[in-house]
């Protein structure tokens, strides 16, 4: 399994990292985290706001800062 977490570095952006990387700690699962800062990653995946997550290529949440109950949920799905 594969998670962007696509930003600029903004606070928000980093929160996101933070609550993904908790979140993947807490799944044991193998999952690689990625941190994307490129603008044209971003429109690859039709992103125009950040911070943006997406999950095996499908983008999961953009423009707000998710749970870790979702990205729980995103993992274990």
């Amino acid at each position: 399994m594969n998670i962007k977490v696509l930003g600029p570095g903004c606070a928000k952006c980093s929160e996101v990292e933070r609550i993904v990387r908790e979140a993947v700690a807490e799944s044991g699962k193998a999952v690689e985290v990625e941190k994307v800062t490129d603008m044209q990653e971003f429109m690859k995946y039709g992103v125009f706001s950040t911070p943006a997550v997406v999950v095996d290529e499908e983008v999961k949440a953009m423009g707000k800062v998710p749970s870790k109950k979702d990205v729980l949920g995103w993992i274990n799905g």
